[in-house]
Order: C-alpha cells, then structure tokens, then sequence
C-alpha cells in the first residue's frame, strides 16, 4: 500500500480514530435512550452536546465570523445537520434490534453505495473519482459482510 504513505496515512488514522468513536456513540445514545424513555429525546441530547462542543471549538480556532457567513449558503447546504440527526436516531433506534456490528455493516454499506455514486458524480465540488470494478468489488465485500453479520 504505498500509495497511503506518508500523505494520505495521518488523514486515514484520523478518521479510523473517529470511527471508533462513532461506533461507541450509537449505543451509548441507545443506552440513554432507553435509560430516559426516548430515543428521539436521546438523539436531541447528542446533538446538543455536540453542538456546544462544536460551538466552542468554532471561536477557539477564530471562525465565530462563518456562523454569520452560514446565511449566505444555499438551503441545501445545512440538510447535512437534518442527514445527521437521521443517522444518529437511526443508529440508536436499531442497536437494540439489530446488534452493534450489524447496524454499523448496514450504515457503512449505505455510505459506500452513496460515496461511490457521489464521487463519480463529483458532487458538491469534490474531485470526481469514477466506479471501477475494484471500488465496485469494496462496496461488494460490505455487502457480504452485512449478509454475514446475521448468520
């Protein structure tokens, strides 16, 4: 894999770090969830914690004057809050049912499927990356791992 070093490596470990801290966010939130009787109460309280967390990383690193700048965006820019809180209910809502690894095999197959279409697209200006049979064969392999998380 020489391709992922040394530019690419740190960006990789940034993101394998928060996904470990995503995969422990979704039963936590179905934990206190169930621990307060609402699971769209739940996601509300995540939401909020993260958004005072946010808010304060926002005017420790100077950028309180984006938050005025937001405005001028276009409405489609903010669904990403609204695509947010649906991945965290759902998330929260499905651990119970469905188990950790399953929930997460489901959600990491519904990105890949949307990333592979997003980059080939170029979607809101990223770099246009097209399907190719190995990226097809990586969002395959998910599949195959969601089948198998079941048996």
């Amino acid at each position: 894999m020489p391709h992922l070093f040394p530019a690419l490596f740190f960006p990789i470990v940034v993101v394998f770090v928060a996904g470990i801290g995503f995969a422990i966010q979704a039963p936590l939130n179905a934990a206190l969830g169930r621990g307060i009787g609402g699971g769209v109460a739940a996601a509300a309280i995540s939401f909020g914690v993260g958004f005072v967390a946010l808010l304060a990383l926002t005017f420790a690193f100077g950028q309180g004057p984006a938050l005025a700048r937001a405005t001028t965006m276009p409405p489609h820019y903010w669904a990403g809050g609204l695509l947010g809180a649906v991945v965290v209910w759902a998330m929260l809502w499905s651990v119970p049912t469905i188990g950790i690894l399953t929930a997460f095999a489901a959600l990491l197959l519904g990105q890949l499927g949307a990333a592979l279409v997003l980059d080939a697209l170029g979607a809101f200006a990223a770099p246009v990356h097209p399907i190719t049979p190995t990226r097809l064969l990586a969002v395959t392999l998910v599949a195959g791992g969601l089948i198998l998380s079941r048996l």
